[in-house]
């Protein structure tokens, strides 16, 4: 996604939004229904040359609803954002935004779309409420109405006693936040937040989710892409798995890890590489191991029926550590994401970064 996408790719158009009677937060207004679709992605696919980028694309966001779009670098998530934007066009497929099609009626779609891309699309030398009022005036807001607005979104952002300084003089987390404010200043029926979370400190981080939660809360339609596994566990209401451009699973948290076969992870720290393992596995009840640079992941349906074992490897092995945790959305991610990807992880969510 480009540096400057909500400031180069909107100014080149005349975008005008549909209504701005109503000026509470509330960014879908009359056709705001909990739980009903308001984006349909169906088999959406981008091709360059012989590869794939998106292939087949499927699911659907609804009002009220955070989606979470997961994957590995390079999965296709900033491809898929950039389609669902207007920024490049399919190759196949569709999408429609409250029945407007991304292929067939682009004007029409841009304008319902809030975009906050992962690089800031801000002017550093402006003020926040310069920046503002910049947008809103490409959306061909002004007067009293986009002064009510610039105030409203600073007060919301927590930026009100700082809205007339220099966006340069900010700090990463107060420029993610004007960055989010940009992406709603015409009330979009769609919020694109593309790692909005991404190079600030956990206060911030924290203070860019409430934000969030408030948005969804007021029942608005929010595709979410994100890197940290443990900000999707607690943001997101449903989740969508891409791995080289396809979709693997989509569903809730809970729905998928009942989907597994396996229950609990064992780990084992410190393990030598020369202790066999084929005893233990031989008992059954082990889904999947994984080993390399001391530890040892045992993912299994029931850990109790393995502990008599794993207790003789560590009565041999004193500095062996054991611990026994329930599946996690990270172990559900690399499960999802195929073998490539485990021999790869190094225990981080920094590992998992997106792409």
């Amino acid at each position: 996604m480009s540096t400057m996408f909500a400031q180069s790719s909107l100014a080149r158009r005349n975008l005008r939004p549909d209504s701005y009677g109503d000026r509470s937060l509330t960014l879908v207004g009359t056709t705001r229904e909990p739980g009903k679709v308001a984006l349909n992605v169906d088999a959406l696919s981008k091709r360059y040359g012989d590869i794939d980028a998106v292939s087949g694309v499927s699911f659907d966001v609804r009002h009220g609803e955070i989606l979470g779009l997961l994957g590995l670098n390079g999965a296709g998530k900033t491809t898929l954002i950039s389609m669902l934007a207007t920024e490049r066009i399919p190759s196949s497929g569709d999408a429609l935004l409250l029945g407007h099609s991304i292929r067939a009626e682009r004007r029409a779609v841009r304008r319902m779309i809030g975009v906050a891309p992962q690089d800031l699309a801000l002017y550093p030398m402006l003020t926040a409420a310069e920046n503002l009022r910049f947008f809103g005036r490409i959306y061909d807001i002004h007067g009293a109405e986009l002064a009510s607005r610039v105030a409203q979104l600073l007060d919301f952002v927590g930026l009100q006693d700082r809205g007339n300084d220099r966006v340069a003089t900010y700090s990463g987390g107060m420029k993610r936040r004007l960055n989010l404010a940009v992406a709603l200043v015409h009330r979009p029926k769609l919020i694109l937040l593309d790692e909005p979370t991404a190079g600030v400190d956990p206060q911030s981080r924290e203070d860019i989710l409430n934000l969030v939660r408030r948005l969804r809360d007021e029942g608005n339609a929010i595709l979410y892409t994100t890197h940290y596994m443990e900000e999707a566990e607690g943001l997101c209401d449903r989740l969508c798995f891409l791995n080289q451009g396809k979709v693997v699973a989509v569903g809730t948290q809970d729905a998928l890890l009942r989907n597994l076969e396996f229950s609990e992870v064992i780990e084992l720290k410190g393990l030598s590489p020369r202790v066999d393992l084929a005893p233990i596995r031989a008992l059954g009840g082990i889904c999947h191991v994984e080993r390399h640079d001391g530890l040892v992941r045992l993912f299994v349906r029931r850990a109790a029926d393995l502990l008599g074992p794993l207790q003789r490897i560590m009565n041999r092995d004193k500095s062996v550590r054991l611990g026994i945790a329930p599946i996690s959305l990270e172990n559900l991610f690399l499960h999802l994401t195929g073998e490539e990807a485990r021999e790869g992880y190094e225990g981080s969510p920094e590992s998992l970064r997106s792409g």
